[in-house]
């Protein structure tokens, strides 16, 4: 039987008015039968959202200062969102239990955590569903590290009791019972497990933009939308920048092969994007979707014969490590070998890094190079398709980027351009320019 598990952001549930859209939307197939809530985000672009007015909670009487200004400006929103729904939903003790929480020096998460709650419930009361707890379904070990295996099966044991429920998202609890949230984001987590747990048919995710599209639009002019995408191809856009599901909230679902549908909450009717685990489906632009980031510098180690020194490349990686640095990206040629690391990263650590290296291979020459860009063209469709990292070159040259890296995965799911920083937007256009006519 077909099951929907439904994840709303804190946008999609500013306000009574998109209150009443996401309630609409729930009603209309009665398998949507489980909700996570995202506390209430921006109604306009000047206004601050609940969690962020939650945390200056925290600092202020975490400091010592009144925190009366600030809690009453929560209460106010929350209660206008009531009294405009007219639904008879009194929060009084509620609030006041939370304020004196806050006073009395109770966790940042506990406190972040109360938009969430707060807002799972009152949706939970206006579209007559049941209130479950995430405290109460979702596992952190001693270590502050996710247990997930404990929490699908109380998650699985305890909503098979609740035909329809709404969980609040972001948070869960310790093995004390205390409150431990997700990094920011985290309901795209919750709204995962819970797919897990129920054996959803379909993962919603709802937020306000009508999915994925295939390239920043702050940099391209109206990108085109990605219909289907695989979880690997998320993944890769995903850690090269590319922001509408939490990179985390993947997991979950790929594990048990649930397809997520990014819904668009004011646009209900738009198709969006679906993620799946695997899809015989190729775009007609060949390539999925690209996406970059800035601040890279390489670190170039020349040798004479490196190819044939046994360990070499595993001493470079023992120094970056010894220091905290994670490597993006790993070339190498016969005599040369290239580390790409995150610029901020390697910035304090740079002359123990360098020493190390010395230290380790004994190089001929090394040097280290900043300002570097990072783009990723990712697609299923570029294994079978001839030519494709071929038009990609062509179309940097004709733009005149000059790229100074190129690392091809084995997979060939997609291809690393290395660009000065300077080049990046030029090189994003010229890229999407050349796939999407």
């Amino acid at each position: 039987m077909s099951l929907k598990v439904l994840k709303f952001g804190g946008s999609s549930l500013a306000d009574a008015e998109h209150f009443r859209l996401v309630a609409d939307i729930i009603k209309s197939e009665p398998t949507r039968r489980y909700v996570v809530a995202s506390a209430p985000g921006k109604r306009t672009s000047d206004d601050t959202k609940i969690t962020d007015l939650l945390y200056k909670c925290h600092a202020l009487a975490t400091d010592e200062e009144d925190i009366t200004a600030v809690f009453d400006e929560i209460k106010d929103r929350y209660n206008s969102i009531i009294a405009e729904l007219g639904i008879e939903l009194d929060l009084t003790s509620t609030f006041e239990k939370i304020r004196l929480a806050v006073l009395h020096s109770s966790g940042r998460d506990y406190v972040a955590s109360r938009g969430e709650y707060l807002n799972a419930m009152i949706l939970a009361k206006y579209i007559g569903y049941d209130f479950v707890d995430a405290k109460k379904v979702v596992f952190f070990n001693e270590d502050g590290s996710f247990n997930s295996e404990l929490t699908n099966d109380v998650m699985r044991d305890v909503l098979s009791k609740h035909e329809r429920a709404v969980i609040p998202g972001f948070y869960g609890s310790m093995p004390n019972g205390t409150i431990k949230t997700f990094s920011r984001g985290g309901s795209d987590i919750t709204g995962s497990l819970v797919a897990r747990a129920t054996s959803a048919t379909i993962y919603e995710n709802w937020t306000d933009v009508s999915g994925f599209l295939m390239a920043d639009p702050r940099i391209i002019a109206d990108p085109k939308p990605i219909k289907k995408i695989t979880y690997k191809e998320l993944r890769e856009l995903s850690y090269m920048g590319a922001t509408v599901l939490h990179e985390d909230a993947i997991f979950p679902v790929r594990y048990s092969k649930i397809p997520i549908n990014i819904k668009n909450t004011n646009r209900p009717d738009d198709e969006g994007t679906f993620i799946v685990p695997e899809t015989e489906e190729i775009s007609e632009n060949i390539i999925t979707g690209i996406a970059g980031r800035t601040g890279f510098s390489s670190i170039t180690i020349e040798k004479a014969m490196m190819n044939s020194e046994l360990g070499l490349g595993r001493r470079v990686l023992q120094v970056l490590e010894e220091n905290g640095i994670s490597f993006e990206h790993f070339p190498s040629g016969i005599d040369t070998m290239t580390v790409i690391v995150g610029t901020k990263a390697l910035q304090q650590k740079r002359a123990d890094v360098l020493a190390g290296i010395c230290k380790n291979i004994d190089p001929e020459n090394i040097f280290v190079e900043e300002n570097i860009a990072l783009l990723a063209v990712v697609g299923r469709g570029m294994v079978k398709a001839k030519g494709t990292a071929a038009r990609v070159f062509v179309a940097l040259a004709n733009a005149g980027v000059n790229i100074r890296m190129i690392d091809q995965g084995s997979s060939e799911l997609n291809i690393i351009i290395g660009v000065d920083s300077n080049d990046y937007v030029t090189a994003l256009n010229a890229i999407y320019r050349e796939f999407v006519k």
